[in-house]
């Protein structure tokens, strides 16, 4: 009989620390959503440049206003910062936020001191600065 008590104990134990586990993640999870996707406004004429990262293709279909094309995957992205002033404030923006902050990770190591702000997605970046989307 205790061993059956302790099986279902243990059992019971093991269900509570997943749902706590799951709940713990999700919990984290929306936080981290929340972050990512404040409807907080940037003032788009406080930076030198706004730097689409994302592929000439990509930036081909659909692009934010008077933003420069860098491809962070291309093989001229390092050349292409040296011709950017490294103490200037920076907005970049990709397809969801990752790039851009790959990109901001290299401006970093290439000596930029500037106030380098990823703003996410260009939909969210849209949405943040007021800038609309514009093809070429």
């Amino acid at each position: 009989m205790r061993t059956d008590l302790c099986k279902y104990t243990l059992g019971g134990m093991r269900k509570a620390l997943k749902m706590t586990l799951a709940l713990g993640l999700a919990s984290i999870s929306l936080v981290a959503l929340a972050a990512c996707s404040s409807n907080s406004s940037i003032d788009a004429s406080k930076f030198q440049a706004i730097i689409d990262v994302r592929t000439p293709a990509e930036y081909s279909t659909g692009h934010l206003q008077g933003a420069i094309n860098l491809d962070i995957e291309g093989p001229s992205f390092t050349a292409s910062l040296a011709s950017l002033p490294k103490s200037a404030d920076y907005l970049l923006y990709c397809h969801s936020g990752r790039r851009a902050g790959l990109a901001i990770d290299a401006m970093k190591q290439d000596g930029f001191t500037g106030n380098l702000v990823n703003a996410g997605g260009f939909a969210e970046a849209s949405s943040a600065t007021g800038l609309p989307l514009v093809t070429n």
